[in-house]
């Protein structure tokens, strides 16, 4: 594997959506049905093994969320955890695993802070959001480290045909306001888009200060603050690409966004954050049966934290990623894809780290084959990483259509999870003799499609190897712990009456195996969950709602504090004033529910949001 080459040639490139275009098939797929996530390849989702669900631009008008996380909460597999509102420290967990188990790429390129593992789901602003694609279970075998759970995919803006501006404006509860816009086009040949968006609200009191604990209410605090907590983000995009050509296209990205949240606690109660992706990618397609791309990217995930407005630190982490990818039709509906990547961490920061910097080179392999009625689904993948050595993942997945309606498919996988920078490497705490994380997943499931309805049943096996967690006879984190991860989800997409209806279930078993700890359950994970989403349009009016439920749940490891399940239900309507103006009104917790994703911390209760949007017809 020539990874000095790959070094040169991708220190000689623009950045990269880590992802190539490629079609399973000779014919052209819709565009509206494309997914890249799941395979690394264009295939239309129907026809992915792996449990997936996009969420598209329409679907993101329509929902009038104010947040990503808000967004993506109470969907199949997913479960929540928020510290106190807007701008407030936010984890995923998927099918159980945890929060730095889910690998999350903005336009292919790798997210996350390389000293905590996380991803700050809280500062990725929706106006600039044009598509999210979640895929559910293991997929180190194509992206490496971090894929346990799943992987989120986000895409900025795009816009192919024509001039289209765009622009809104909203104002809330809790002193909401927030405007964005954008202007975007292009022709057969080249395409440009900007979209610019500012988001602020004075916020909810983040810390719950009512409950006696040693720590007036927990939230880290020994003396209680009172006040609201407020948030701000600005966030710009830039896109552009051209195609030289019938063979070669290059596309070029970059996406920042910067947030200031204010916070209780007795340390810091205040932070400024910057995340930041850049890349590009130059794609040559020679045939109709090879497809090869070169791309890179840059992600920055940095920090600055307050105590009352004074500095107290900071952290600054890098992500430099490249992707040489090829895509080889052997016949018809016969891919074979081959791969390199390559992946460089480095921390900066006012704590001082032992090491700041760490590379990782991976070769990997995917076949996919159609035969009459089945699919078959192969990859391997190969890391070779500076601080824990090599790891090797595999995948194998099979799917039959039994009928035009009905399918079923199966699948196996392994992945890993590479110890952060803060389990490695911090003072007094990191140790550099951890090994990675690994995991083993078997799934199956059923769908059925017909004209006006379709749904999806999965259920999943995944057992966790050498989860790392506190060793008290080393004072240091450890290889110690062992998970057990089953579930299943149902995921219902219909139209009844002129009414839209999405909706999914997930029922979710974890327990942790081995050690002080063993047969708890896995902290902050809801054992059951649902989501339904209604929309029906009338002219010029549409009205819709959405209602989420999660069971129970602990909210620690010693399964001590319990956090009472909950159901919440929004309202929302749409009047289209004119052919480019509407008018949007939402309710969100309509009965006001008091409840908490994390111990302690507040969520909004009852809101409203008003806003207009301004969009010309194509």
């Amino acid at each position: 594997m020539q990874f000095r080459l790959l070094k040169l040639t991708a220190a000689c490139a623009l950045a990269l959506p880590a992802f190539a275009h490629a079609q399973t098939h000779d014919d052209a797929l819709d565009l509206d049905e494309v997914v890249v996530t799941a395979t690394r390849t264009a295939i239309s989702a129907d026809e992915a093994l792996a449990p997936v669900q996009v969420i598209d631009r329409d679907a993101i008008v329509r929902s009038q969320a104010r947040s990503l996380p808000e967004l993506l909460r109470g969907r199949a597999g997913i479960s929540i955890s928020n510290q106190g509102g807007p701008g407030k420290l936010t984890t995923l967990f998927m099918r159980g695993s945890e929060s730095d188990h889910v690998l999350v790429l903005v336009d292919g390129v790798r997210m996350g802070s390389s000293t905590s593992g996380l991803v700050s789901f809280q500062n990725l602003p929706l106006a600039l959001i044009d598509r999210v694609e979640i895929v559910r279970g293991p997929r180190s075998s194509l992206y490496g480290a971090d894929a346990i759970g799943g992987v989120i995919q986000i895409f900025t803006r795009r816009d192919r045909d024509g001039i289209n501006p765009r622009a809104s404006v909203t104002v809330g509860s809790h002193d909401h306001r927030e405007a964005s816009a954008g202007l975007g086009g292009g022709n057969g040949q080249a395409w440009f888009g900007i979209d610019a968006a500012y988001q602020r609200t004075d916020g909810i009191d983040a810390c719950d200060v009512a409950t006696p604990t040693p720590f007036s209410g927990g939230c880290f605090i020994a003396e209680p603050e009172p006040d609201r907590d407020g948030y701000r983000n600005r966030s710009l995009s830039l896109r552009g690409g051209i195609e030289a050509g019938d063979t070669l296209a290059l596309d070029l990205h970059a996406l920042r966004a910067e947030g200031e949240t204010r916070f209780d606690g007795d340390f810091t109660n205040g932070s400024e954050t910057v995340q930041q992706v850049i890349g590009g990618s130059s794609t040559w397609t020679p045939s109709d049966r090879i497809r090869l791309q070169l791309a890179a990217g840059r992600n920055v995930d940095a920090s600055d934290n307050f105590k009352n407005q004074a500095f107290l630190g900071y952290f600054d982490t890098d992500r430099d990623s490249a992707t040489l990818q090829g895509d080889f039709g052997l016949a018809r509906d016969q891919l074979l894809t081959l791969g390199l990547d390559w992946l460089r961490d480095r921390v900066d920061s006012s704590t001082t780290y032992a090491e700041t910097e760490r590379s990782n080179r991976a070769a990997f392999a995917q076949y996919q084959g159609m035969f009459a009625m089945q699919s078959l689904q192969f990859a391997l993948r190969v890391d070779d990483n500076d601080q824990f050595g090599d790891a090797t993942t595999g995948s194998a997945a099979w799917g039959i259509e039994l009928t035009d309606a009905w399918r079923v498919s199966a699948g196996y996988g392994t992945a890993f999870k590479a110890p952060t920078f803060n389990e490695l490497y911090f003072p007094f705490f990191g140790n550099p003799a951890l090994r990675p994380e690994e995991s083993r997943t078997w799934e199956a499931g059923l769908a059925w499609r017909g004209e006006r309805a379709s749904w999806r049943l999965d259920g999943f096996d995944t057992e966790v190897d050498d989860l790392i967690a506190y060793d008290a006879s080393l004072f240091l984190p450890n290889n110690i712990e062992r998970a057990r991860l089953r579930g299943a989800e149902l995921g219902l997409d219909a139209e009844l009456a002129q009414w839209a209806i999405a909706a999914s279930v997930s029922v979710l078993d974890t327990e942790n195996l081995i050690g002080f700890n063993a047969g708890n359950e896995l902290p902050r994970r809801a054992r059951q969950s649902a989501r339904i989403d209604l929309d029906r349009a009338f002219d010029t009016l549409r009205v819709g709602l959405t209602g989420v439920a999660e069971g129970s749940r602990f909210d620690d490891v010693a399964n001590t504090r319990r956090l009472a399940g909950y159901a919440t239900l929004d309202l929302r309507a749409e009047y289209v004033l004119a052919p480019a103006w509407t008018l949007q009104a939402r309710l969100a917790n309509v009965f006001d529910r008091d409840y908490e994703t994390s111990s302690f911390y507040n969520q909004p209760g009852r809101e409203w949001f008003l806003t207009l949007r301004y969009a010309p017809a194509d």
